[in-house]
């Protein structure tokens, strides 16, 4: 085992107060690495040696590993469960663009997304999935059901490109979202929940090869972000202060968002059905294809 510390990818947001008590209060002996523009970024960082670990998005994770052609091993396997409850996506366009009245005018348009195999991404198919926009049966080549996918790297240039037009609309988490739309600058269209439990933790296969030999690092991890969770839970006026102070949020805000998340009490392992279910989802939304891609069961390390 290595001394150095966990170089952990996380996304700068209120949904990371724990992963920041877990270091403030419980010693956990790591680099937090702050990555804006989401999952997509983590998986490259990841295969590219850059980070150890990464706390971003079930979808993101998991289109990551089962779509087909992937290099070696994939990179990195699901270890454990950071979110229980799923995420609520905020759908939306530019501040005055009136051509846009509803989700269903959305269809044929452009979609803007962090990255390709983002979160942002993967869930532009459920939602063309939940209303019927997909060819049918899905296929990878054959089914498009935007015009263009604009690739935009960061929130920032999301919510730019759906005022100058370069893109119709995109679909970031609620709450990051909400000010933005109280300050004017974009408009809220719609909402989509994810149909599983939304935030994973995964570690590259260096440190966690498929027999379940984990470095002793990542089980430290899991032990400290426990605790971090436990004094989230235990101490939510900090969770309120932190995130109001230092992630740009209202106090309103991180209060609301507080009665809407669950994290779980024992971060380590990731429950098989909740990989094979979105597996399957991600299959009917032409993200995956069936028989191509590394099988449910294997993206995950038993612990």
């Amino acid at each position: 085992m290595s001394s150095q510390p966990l170089r952990i990818g996380f996304v700068p947001e209120h949904f990371s107060t724990p992963l920041h008590f877990a270091q403030k209060h419980y010693g956990l002996d790591a680099t937090l690495i702050p990555f804006p523009s989401g999952t997509g970024h983590m998986v490259t960082a990841l295969r590219a040696g850059e980070i150890d670990v990464g706390i971003g998005l079930t979808e993101g994770w998991i289109a990551g590993l089962g779509k087909e052609g992937i290099e070696r091993d994939g990179g990195y396997r699901l270890v454990g469960t950071y979110v229980e409850t799923p995420l609520c996506w905020a759908i939306s366009t530019g501040a005055k663009r009136p051509e846009i009245t509803s989700v269903d005018s959305l269809k044929g348009g452009r979609i803007g997304v962090s990255r390709i195999g983002s979160g942002s991404y993967v869930m532009g198919f459920v939602l063309a999935d939940q209303h019927g926009w997909l060819s049918s049966p899905p296929s990878a080549t054959t089914q498009q059901p935007y015009a263009d996918t604009v690739v935009l790297n960061t929130f920032e240039n999301l919510r730019g490109a759906v005022n100058s037009g370069a893109a119709d609309f995109f679909m970031w988490e609620h709450f990051t979202s909400k000010k933005h739309y109280d300050a004017g600058e974009i408009r809220r269209v719609g909402e989509i929940y994810t149909p599983w439990s939304s935030w994973k933790i995964v570690a590259s296969t260096a440190l966690a090869p498929q027999d379940g030999s984990v470095d002793a690092r990542v089980k430290d991890l899991f032990t400290r972000l426990d605790r971090g969770v436990r004094h989230f839970n235990e101490n939510q006026s900090e969770a309120v202060e932190y995130i109001s102070s230092r992630l740009g949020y209202t106090e309103a805000d991180a209060r609301e968002w507080l009665k809407t998340v669950e994290f779980p009490s024992k971060t380590e392992g990731v429950k098989p059905e909740v990989v094979s279910n979105c597996v399957a989802i991600l299959r009917k939304a032409g993200v995956l294809v069936e028989g191509k891609g590394m099988a449910p069961e294997a993206m995950v390390v038993r612990l």
